[in-house]
């Protein structure tokens, strides 16, 4: 028996050390820095060690700076040898490119495997920070780990796209102004990431289809009440049709901003400030239209003991991947709340470019 970190508890530390701008050490045979939490003193160090370091963007980011994406869904730019910080965040970072649209030449590389650069961008997505990384190529990396005392962690692990085992952990009466016969249940997953919540209304019948949501928190919708979207009305519509049928369950996802997180949200408002629509700025931060993971509330609800949903929703992608993840979808049901003319345009774009059904 031993005390040593398992394979999911070092991708927990990785993920941690990333987001406060430690290195972390890819066994394959990298050294891997956050674009966004790396500091001066970090980027001098590296260019002390020598080789030829990259900065690894996703596809879509490279699309936006017009740099060669050689590998399809990655782009290693090659890092200048007078690269500044500044140039580095730059590179990651949108926030500037109206006002500073020429950021090259940026030249990319085309040979070798671009493997480590991906998980290098896997990780930095688990840690909710800005999909850029800088990638150094090294000779020895469990021994680099240990003499610098970093967490070292599989690439291969660093990209699976499994599910982590997602246990209940308590639940307990919470009655509510819909219902007064509510119950929370709290589901924690084994990889140390956000806790998940089940609102359970009633006593719903488990041989039985339930009405059920699948909902993404929205601090900015369902706690402020922001007019920028349509989440805290479907939030209070999808407990309110419960409430009145008697029975149903939501699922409520910590998986902000379409599973980019609460800050890149923001970043990513920033830029609908500046005439992009929510799916352009998704990619111009450099990430994919919905980063979310749906086999999350399936698993939840087989865990509660259910197998068959009427599902609130007016997104069909919601009823294909629940029927992927083996929960059945008897029934579509519409949720169409919340319209303003803050948000026209971006309920537009949904329907065009997410394919909803507005």
């Amino acid at each position: 028996m031993t005390f040593a970190p398992d394979v999911t508890e070092r991708l927990a530390r990785a993920r941690a050390d990333l987001r406060m701008g430690v290195p972390v050490v890819l066994d394959k045979g990298a050294v891997v820095l956050a674009a966004e939490t790396l500091d001066a003193a970090r980027l001098a160090h590296l260019r002390g060690l020598g080789g030829a370091p990259v900065l690894a963007i996703t596809g879509w980011r490279a699309q936006t700076l017009k740099a060669r994406a050689y590998d399809g869904d990655v782009a290693r730019i090659i890092l200048p040898s007078d690269a500044s910080l500044a140039w580095v965040r730059a590179i990651a970072d949108p926030a500037d490119d109206l006002r500073n649209p020429m950021k090259g030449p940026l030249r990319s590389l085309r040979e070798g495997d671009a493997g480590l650069c991906r998980a290098a961008i896997a990780l930095t997505k688990a840690a909710r920070l800005l999909p850029a990384a800088i990638v150094l190529p090294l000779a020895d990396a469990a021994a680099f780990a240990a003499a610098h005392d970093l967490t070292c962690v599989s690439a291969e692990a660093a990209l699976d796209t499994g599910l982590s085992p997602l246990n209940p952990i308590i639940s307990a009466r919470l009655p509510l102004e819909v219902s007064e016969a509510g119950r929370l249940h709290i589901f924690r997953p084994d990889d140390g990431a956000e806790e998940h919540y089940a609102v359970e209304i009633g006593r719903p019948d488990r041989a039985e289809p339930v009405l059920s949501r699948l909902h993404s928190a929205c601090f900015t919708g369902d706690l402020l009440g922001s007019l920028k979207c349509d989440c805290g009305p479907q939030l209070r519509g999808a407990l309110a049709q419960m409430g009145t049928e008697g029975a149903g369950v939501l699922l409520y996802l910590n998986q902000e901003g379409r599973g980019i997180g609460l800050a890149n949200k923001m970043r990513a408002y920033s830029l609908q400030d500046q005439g992009f629509d929510t799916v352009e700025a998704n990619h111009r931060l450099g990430f994919d239209d919905d980063e979310r993971d749906f086999r999350i509330g399936a698993e939840i609800l087989k865990k509660m003991g259910f197998h068959a949903v009427r599902l609130l929703t007016n997104n069909p992608a919601k009823v294909a991947r629940m029927e992927g993840a083996g929960v059945q979808v008897v029934e579509r049901v519409p949720l169409k709340v919340g319209e303003n003319r803050h948000n026209h345009a971006y309920l537009a774009t949904k329907a065009a470019k997410s394919g909803h059904l507005l």
